[in-house]
């Protein structure tokens, strides 16, 4: 007997690790398709929106190249180096040539050998760390110059010299093209936070609409629970009494109802939970869900104090002053087609000719050369005039579109401060009348039970309860979206207390 139980003991001891030890083989491995099972914030979206959105990506592209043109721009008022090789430049042709002394042209032949090196160190004129659109540089010249006629005649030539060069009664095209090339920096920025705001909106969207639905789940379900205890209240009444056995089929018959809408609101569910995955561009085998949390932050806001968050903070009229100026230095630029214009020319230095090359790096001679060049426009049909006149009317465009936006901007935050307004109040109300009416639907059970209100009276105070439940839901939702629609046309967030553009900026 002793055996046998010894037996039976190992055999159950056996089953027992077997059973764990498949425990653990089935928890350590994942499935090869195994479903993740994501828990969205409205932030938290948004952040997986940020990384999968290929519009921002392309911004942060864009941002990155203006970077990289602004630094290009800028590296113009350094020093450039750079070299000119001609190796070598070999002429062996005829050319009519005019020949002075016998007072006719004759055909030459030409039969030489050119091998030359510029060197220069250039440097734009910087006068008190503005550019004067001037340039000055170093310069070093040396070649070797071969005529054959039927022997080699060969020259070296060597000259280093200063060499100043100043456009006068011309734009500054080095300044401007700076200045337009950080405006550039400054809008795709700018474009990248309007982006991520726009994003945010239109995940908010979808993310409220599941939100909704998962909080009518749960009134669905409180409406469920509470005709389930009434059906049980009727069940037992009508043991009782025969004659009021009707009002537990009367009971079944709501709770059927309530079952029915409890269903199809799980349909909308999942329908939203798709959309909002796809959305997300997140693994159709992915799954999500949201805790319906409520939280209501009352929020003081002065109308003025928002229009001017939304003046001052808006990408939309930040791009539009950035594309003024733009404008201005175009017309600044186009007040220099085919106008007027000296260039100013001057060179010194030291050059030395000789037959050795050796020879060419002393005992120099000095060397200058002065030019002074004009451009005298006199007749050009117009033409400047009228492209000097279409970039003012591009000006005034845009100075009219930027009035057109303050004005929209101004009445949509009033809108926006008035429709927050108004929700926040209806949701604070509602919460008050939400603690009680479950209270009132427990007193309303006892009276039932104690046979001291009818059927029809505590099935009243349910529903009551459902469209209490269902009109907080409408006025929170409303007010988170007027909150977030505050925030959108501001530029503020009034729950954090900080600018977009500070938050964004500190992120990027």
């Amino acid at each position: 007997m002793a055996k046998h139980c010894t037996r039976s003991c190992l055999k159950k001891h056996v089953i027992i690790w077997s059973l764990v030890l498949i425990g653990l083989n089935t928890n350590g491995t994942k499935p090869l398709h195994a479903r993740d099972c994501i828990k969205l914030t409205l932030d938290s979206a948004v952040d997986i929106a940020m990384g999968s959105s290929y519009r921002i990506k392309q911004l942060e592209l864009g941002i990155e190249r203006t970077r990289y043109w602004l630094k290009s721009r800028q590296a113009s008022l350094k020093s450039r180096v750079y070299m000119n090789l001609q190796s070598p430049v070999i002429n062996s042709i005829s050319e009519k040539k005019w020949n002075s002394t016998l007072k006719k042209d004759e055909i030459v032949h030409e039969n030489t050998r050119r091998w030359q090196m510029d060197l220069a160190v250039r440097q734009p004129v910087i006068f008190f760390g503005y550019p004067t659109n001037g340039y000055l540089s170093l310069n070093n010249q040396v070649y070797q110059y071969i005529q054959k006629d039927g022997t080699e005649d060969i020259d070296y030539y060597n000259r280093f010299f200063l060499k100043f060069e100043q456009p006068f009664f011309l734009p500054n095209n080095l300044k401007n093209d700076i200045e337009d090339a950080e405006l550039d920096l400054q809008r795709s920025e700018l474009e990248y936070i309007a982006d991520r705001v726009k994003l945010i909106d239109d995940i908010a969207d979808d993310y409220y609409d599941l939100y909704e639905v998962v909080y009518k789940d749960n009134i669905y379900k409180h409406q469920v629970e509470n005709l389930e205890k009434i059906a049980e209240l009727a069940a037992g009444i009508a043991r009782q009494d025969e004659a009021r056995a009707i009002e537990s089929v009367q009971v079944q018959v709501e709770l059927a109802n309530a079952r029915e809408m409890l269903l199809k609101n799980n349909s909308e569910i999942r329908r939203e939970a798709v959309r909002i995955k796809q959305r997300l561009r997140l693994n159709h085998e992915d799954s999500v869900y949201i805790e319906p949390k409520v939280k209501i932050t009352p929020i003081s806001v002065d109308a003025d104090q928002a229009i001017e968050y939304g003046l001052a903070l808006r990408p939309r009229l930040r791009m539009l002053t950035i594309d003024k100026r733009k404008n201005e230095i175009d017309l600044n630029n186009s007040r220099g087609w085919d106008a007027f214009h000296i260039n100013l020319e001057m060179t010194y230095g030291l050059e030395r000719q000789e037959k050795r090359f050796e020879e060419i790096w002393d005992d120099y001679d000095k060397s200058y050369s002065v030019s002074l060049n004009a451009y005298i426009p006199i007749w050009d049909w117009g033409r400047r005039k009228a492209q000097i006149q279409a970039q003012k009317m591009t000006l005034e465009k845009t100075e009219l579109y930027f009035e057109e936006n303050r004005n929209n901007i101004r009445s949509d935050i009033i809108n926006a401060v008035y429709n927050l307004d108004e929700f926040q109040k209806r949701a604070l109300n509602m919460q008050e009348s939400l603690k009680m009416v479950q209270e009132i639907s427990d007193f309303g059970m006892n009276q039932y039970r104690d046979k001291a209100i009818s059927l029809q009276d505590l099935l009243q105070m349910i529903t009551r309860q459902k469209e209490t439940e269902l009109n907080f839901l409408d006025a929170y939702v409303g007010y988170r979206r007027g909150l977030l629609s505050l925030m959108i046309q501001t530029y503020y967030d009034y729950e954090n207390r900080v600018s977009l553009i500070d938050k964004f900026q500190a992120e990027s």
